[in-house]
């Protein structure tokens, strides 16, 4: 299998609650690495076009207030079916129905307080990290 590379944010809930290390050691223990990181606090603007795709959505406002509340960790991660693999360890969107040691089992608040983002798809994650990141700042 190829190396990939996907994108990941540690969401409001997370880093308000000091979870970032937390996180960041459960992505790297299931075989992915941190190739770029950094902690932003996204602008409406900057929340608003990344959640573009669920604008006509009724949670959508919620979503971008949630995103906005506290900052975030924006992370670009590397590995052996990365994306897949990234999907893996955060656990399924509803922490009560993730798998024991998901990331969303162990630190989510809710379905909507979810923890972590993580793309869905290889194209995704293309357009994803070229959202917030520029070639120079991936470094792994």
């Amino acid at each position: 299998m190829a190396i990939q590379r996907t994108f990941s944010i540690i969401k409001p809930d997370a880093t308000k609650r000091n979870l970032t290390g937390a996180v960041v050691k459960m992505l790297e223990d299931g075989g992915l690495r941190v190739v770029a990181s950094k902690r932003v606090h996204l602008s409406r603007e900057k929340a608003e076009g990344f959640y573009a795709v669920h604008s006509e959505r009724p949670f959508f406002g919620e979503l971008v207030d949630f995103m906005m509340s506290e900052p975030v960790v924006v992370q670009v991660l590397e590995g052996e079916n990365a994306v897949a693999k990234n999907r893996e360890i955060m656990g399924a969107t509803n922490p009560a129905d993730a798998d024991a040691g998901t990331i969303r089992a162990e630190h989510a608040l809710s379905i909507g307080e979810n923890s972590v983002h993580g793309s869905d798809s290889l194209e995704n994650a293309k357009i994803e990290i070229e959202y917030f990141f520029n070639d120079k700042e991936i470094v792994g």
